[in-house]
């Protein structure tokens, strides 16, 4: 009988549907981006294993061969149970096969000024999730390749930086073209062990190769605001789907972790639950690792935004924020109590310029403050 670990060996695996994978060697710039020079393996499934290790012995062999004929339920094992026996393998492969053609022609190239990134369309009207980082800000032109080579030209949506969400709406064609697309899954449902699908185009768009698709699992699911899986991504990926056994988009690939095989992805409710934002242009949040702050504590007991302490050389103090003022509204917004000016300086991007107007004793003051950067 497979044990586990055997098992995983042997279902590890990249698959490329077309005529080559262009694997590349990486090269991190300063900018977090992701260089690489090619190298180019053919195959239509490669599959990346020690499979003499896994291979079980002939004693193996005997004590398994009872259990050959009952395969384990396909559902189980997408799940994460250790595959049982060859037929378990095959049923695993012949369903990974199959769903690779539903979901690659979703998947798109995406162009942003000189990013390069993917995408995948999720409405026949032509919405298109990908990487915040991808798209940049609102209003851009993207240029979109799809599976077969056309090329169409989009508009850049709502980017949500803090989670790396980004919106893409493909122009309208004439005649009128309805898009093929996946469908959004539900990420709370996400949970370790489940076998998952990253697609994207890893060095931009080859003529010569559909998709890159890789075949791992979800390793965890933190707080709702990103999924790690050992789906390995490169330069390139970035914007591209997580695909859940169904079919359906789970998430999208956001962050190449060190090691490779770490992979970080905005869960896809992230754009479920700010789609109004993202699809009316709205840009707010922060780079991840940048986190923005500006230098006030509130009152323990206090109901209001009431500051309770200026912290010295901060953006605040830099301000003319004092101990005791009451903001009334922070970069155009009403601010109810501190909490909600937490939550408003957290959508801020650090060295941006706001207006803060606050209530001093009797008088009612606009201050200029730029946000700052915390250490982390």
């Amino acid at each position: 009988m497979f044990n586990r670990s055997h098992s995983y060996r042997l279902l590890r695996v990249v698959l490329v549907r077309g005529l080559s994978l262009r694997e590349r060697t990486l090269v991190r710039g300063a900018n977090g981006h992701v260089r690489s020079n090619a190298v180019v393996l053919s195959a239509t499934v490669i599959v990346i294993a020690c499979i003499t290790s896994a291979l079980p012995s002939q004693a193996e062999e005997a004590r398994s061969q009872a259990t050959r004929e009952t395969a384990t339920p396909l559902a189980s094992l997408l799940q994460g149970d250790a595959p049982q026996s060859l037929a378990d393998l095959k049923a695993i492969q012949t369903h990974v096969q199959n769903l690779i053609q539903q979901v690659l022609p979703t998947t798109v190239a995406v162009q942003v000024g000189l990013a390069q990134g993917s995408g995948v369309i999720i409405s026949a009207e032509g919405f298109v999730l990908t990487a915040a980082h991808v798209t940049g800000e609102p209003g851009r032109t993207a240029r979109l390749v799809l599976q077969d080579g056309t090329v169409v030209s989009g508009t850049t949506l709502g980017v949500y930086r803090t989670l790396d969400a980004g919106l893409i709406k493909i122009n309208q064609t004439q005649p009128a073209r309805e898009w093929q697309y996946a469908t959004m899954g539900d990420s709370n449902n996400v949970a370790p062990g489940q076998w998952c699908l990253a697609a994207g185009h890893p060095g931009g768009f080859q003529a010569d190769r559909p998709p890159v698709v890789r075949l791992g699992r979800v390793l965890s699911l933190n707080d709702n605001s990103t999924i790690t899986t050992d789906c390995t991504l490169i330069g390139g990926d970035s914007g591209g789907p997580l695909f859940g056994m169904d079919g359906k988009v789970i998430g999208v690939n956001s962050r190449i972790g060190n090691p490779l095989t770490v992979n970080l992805h905005v869960p896809v409710n992230t754009f479920r639950t700010e789609w109004d934002r993202l699809a009316r242009s709205d840009s707010w949040g922060h780079t991840p690792g940048r986190d923005p702050f500006i230098g006030v504590q509130g009152g323990p007991e206090s109901n209001d935004a009431t500051i309770h302490r200026v912290f010295p050389g901060t953006p605040a103090a830099d301000a003319g924020l004092k101990p005791g003022d009451l903001v009334l509204r922070f970069s155009g917004r009403r601010v109810a109590d501190f909490t909600t000016l937490q939550s408003y300086v957290s959508d801020e991007e650090p060295g941006n310029r706001v207006t803060v107007v606050i209530q001093r004793d009797e008088r009612t003051l606009e201050l200029q403050l730029v946000i700052g950067a915390r250490n982390n």
